[in-house]
């Protein structure tokens, strides 16, 4: 018996036993839900979002500049205010939204500058609490630097101890060079020590002499953490020269880096310096991409100091990633689609992921019939689905215009 058929979605007709799919032969199914030809993916994965600052956008007060460092100072004070209620209730709101976008995988650096990790212990009861709808990563993310801060060196370790999944660092943000080098060895130890992977915030600045990625891709080589590694932001390698950028991607591809780009955070953050031309503030994502690196989009930030927009939807940040960064080629906007599922996906090491027979039945339906369709009208989700369950989902909204006295109804579609 089929529980669930899924009739005329972009990849057919899909059927459903036991939480996993099946291939359909003509079974009279439980129940059967016609898609009238929508895309279907696998599930969303977010690869980089700060869940422990979501929605305390102007607490304690605004970011007036709209700065990087402004944002880091303003969450600093912040930080003394959390409590894991505080914590908990805020970040249970975003899964909710992410949720109801389709995201299933998230990734979330979690502060550790804090002698009580209060933000780490409620994110480690949210992720059993979220079990079975949405997996939860947790990164050991030192906001303030490891060796620039009391204590960091201890605090990350204390941090693993309390269940952090992924290592961090931001070897950019500690006081000298030596620092920031000596802050990626670290992290790639410690990850190495406890069997963990790395994701490290790695040059995140306009400065084109920050150049701390060569240092993560090196130690990766040497340790034989081929896979296990991501590289987030690397916004500095807009202003490399050519040759170095070349050299360095070439490295990058050899150490089987992952790579995360956040659009929404770096489109606003970065450039800050330039009085024209001002730099658009990610990385080279077409490089990479050509130079066959995994490379994911985040949204990285909800509504907290560095970023006062966004409802959690990878999709949004897509469709900026399409304009910054000259992706609107046809088989670009189906990349971008690559880049919030299963790229990410890879970057996490989701192992039982995918739309195949006998894969989990997880997937998410969206109110559009190509990628480009989904990235153009950027709507709410049709259907989402967990272990065959649906958990989201949508009633698509009608609109109307009158024209001329006469009502006539408006889909957005070309004649």
């Amino acid at each position: 018996m089929i529980d669930l058929l899924l009739r005329n979605s972009s990849r057919g007709d899909l059927a459903v036993t036991a939480g996993r799919f099946v291939q359909y032969s003509g079974q009279i199914p439980r129940e059967e839900i016609d898609l009238g030809g929508r895309l279907v993916t696998p599930p969303l994965v977010e690869p980089h979002i700060h869940l422990d600052a979501v929605l305390t956008v102007g607490q304690p007060r605004p970011n007036i500049s709209g700065s990087l460092f402004e944002g880091i100072a303003i969450w600093a004070d912040r930080v003394r205010d959390l409590t894991v209620e505080d914590v908990k209730n805020r970040v249970r709101q975003v899964l909710r939204w992410q949720l109801a976008h389709g995201v299933q995988y998230v990734r979330s650096h979690v502060d550790v500058c804090d002698p009580d990790l209060l933000a780490l212990r409620a994110l480690v009861e949210l992720r059993e609490e979220a079990r079975g709808l949405i997996d939860l990563q947790l990164v050991a993310f030192p906001q303030q630097g490891i060796l620039s801060f009391d204590n960091g060196p201890d605090l990350m370790r204390k941090a693993v101890e309390l269940g952090a999944d992924v290592i961090g660092a931001i070897p950019h943000y500690e006081l000298t060079r030596e620092d920031c080098v000596e802050s990626v060895k670290f992290a790639m130890a410690l990850a190495q020590e406890h069997g963990l992977r790395v994701d490290i915030h790695c040059d995140e600045t306009d400065d084109e002499h920050s150049r701390f990625v060569e240092t993560m891709a090196a130690e990766t080589i040497r340790r034989g953490m081929s896979g296990l590694v991501t590289a987030s932001h690397t916004t500095a390698m807009h202003s490399y020269n050519a040759a170095y950028a070349s050299r360095l991607i070439t490295n990058i591809a050899r150490a089987g880096l992952h790579m995360v780009t956040n659009p929404l955070d770096n489109a606003v953050l970065q450039g800050r310096f330039d009085q024209g031309p001002i730099r658009r503030g990610h990385t080279r994502v077409k490089q990479l991409l050509e130079a066959g690196v995994n490379v994911a989009i985040g949204h990285d930030s909800v509504m907290d100091p560095w970023y006062p927009l966004g409802t959690a939807d990878p999709l949004q940040a897509a469709f900026v990633l399409a304009h910054l960064g000259h992706m609107s080629g046809d088989t670009e906007l189906r990349t971008l689609m690559d880049m919030i599922t299963v790229a990410p996906a890879a970057a996490l090491g989701v192992a039982d992921y995918g739309l195949r027979d006998n894969g989990p039945a997880d997937l998410v339906v969206f109110d559009a019939t190509s990628e480009a369709e989904a990235l153009r009208l950027q709507r709410p989700r049709f259907l989402v689905l967990r272990a065959g369950r649906v958990v989201a989902g949508s009633r698509p909204a009608r609109s109307f215009i009158r024209w001329h006295g006469e009502e006539q109804e408006i889909n957005f579609q070309p004649l």
